[in-house]
């Protein structure tokens, strides 16, 4: 059996690749591995070595498929939206690329592009269309609504000064009632914010801090948070009242989903240079700049993972539903993507956004 050359330049060169990449042997041994493939695969390229991937992949998947049918005559194979399902991870959706190795006795090279970014940009996308079409509905409902609301709340507060102690108690329900209905109006008004951004150079550490320390004062209180922050990150072009607005919303849910005794939230951010999204016009949608809030809460149930960014959308017996979808388009409205994922009983909510861009300003997201 030939070795394939991966020494000196051709070694760099496999680890430069962004996606991950194995050579597979007969019975669909895994030979070598790339970096990425570690990261993807959660184990070096040491131990990967000598595993079946069918280890790593249940029965009847897709996969499989696809390389018994390059082994049986295809020189090379390629398909678009495989789902994969690896051990007790999340699916994820991929694009595959096989090839056989020239000169390498059956061996063959496997390529794995996760679709995940590209994918939450297209839902994002279409969650920001839905966004738009319900805030002049909203704006438009909640300013109908709020005039006899107000009515509503003076003749209660008149018909209190003449009423007995039994009687108070009914108008303080409706007091009560009042109050919660305007509050829910008033996020609902949030989605009719449609003016430019007030965009300007903003340290995302100093908006997750003031979250931090926001929630650590009020409802966050039994919380143990946690922080991993890559201090070398550039500023994030943004609105920084409402991009606090939706980080806070982002901790607060953490914070009141994670367990009474023992509770944790995390905190992260780190440079994703490789990650870039095409967009019309020829020009790529650079999003390096990631930001993760994780806690350990049970999660969302997973009937309602696909639409947890959707408007009235909610887990919460007394929700609104209305704060994650806020969250989206907020971020959305920034240029980025929010993702939602549950690995390790961890909940996490990942954000990618752009980076400021010295010279162009808010427009440093974009190049040719």
């Amino acid at each position: 059996m030939k070795d394939l050359p991966l020494d000196g330049p051709y070694e760099s060169i496999w680890n430069s690749l962004p996606f991950p990449a194995v050579t597979l042997e007969e019975g669909n041994v895994i030979a070598e591995a790339n970096a990425a493939a570690e990261h993807f695969f959660k184990q070096s390229a040491a131990l990967l070595a000598g595993q079946r991937l069918s280890e790593f992949c249940p029965d009847g998947s897709r996969l499989l498929d696809l390389i018994d049918k390059t082994r049986r005559g295809m020189v090379s194979l390629s398909e678009s939206g495989v789902e994969l399902k690896f051990r007790d991870d999340e699916p994820v959706v991929a694009d595959i690329l096989l090839s056989k190795l020239y000169d390498a006795d059956g061996r063959l090279l496997l390529i794995i592009q996760p679709r995940s970014v590209a994918a939450a940009m297209d839902r994002s996308l279409t969650r920001q269309g839905a966004s738009r079409g319900l805030s002049g509905f909203s704006a438009m409902l909640a300013h109908e609504i709020k005039n006899p609301l107000a009515a509503i709340s003076g003749a209660a507060q008149l018909l209190e000064m003449n009423l007995g102690e039994d009687e108070h108690e009914l108008l303080r329900l409706i007091q009560d009632e009042v109050d919660r209905i305007r509050s829910l109006l008033d996020r609902m008004e949030s989605f009719g914010a449609t003016g430019p951004l007030n965009r300007e150079p903003v340290n995302i550490h100093d908006v997750l801090e003031q979250a931090r320390k926001s929630a650590t004062a009020g409802y966050g209180r039994h919380v143990r948070f946690r922080e991993f922050y890559d201090p070398s990150l550039p500023p994030v072009p943004a609105d920084r009242v409402q991009l606090l607005q939706a980080i806070s919303n982002l901790v607060k849910n953490a914070a009141e989903a994670a367990p009474n005794q023992g509770a944790e939230v995390t905190l992260k951010t780190a440079f994703r240079p490789g990650v870039n999204i095409a967009v019309s016009g020829g020009a790529r949608l650079r999003l390096p700049l990631e930001v993760t809030v994780l806690d350990n809460g049970p999660g969302v149930p997973e009937d309602l993972r696909p639409h947890i960014f959707e408007p009235f959308v909610t887990s919460k017996s007394n929700g609104t539903g209305l704060g994650l979808a806020l969250v989206s388009k907020i971020i959305a409205d920034h240029g980025g993507v929010i993702e939602y994922a549950r690995k390790d009983e961890r909940t996490i909510f990942r954000i990618l956004l752009p980076v400021w861009n010295e010279t162009t300003g808010s427009k440093g997201s974009e190049e040719s």
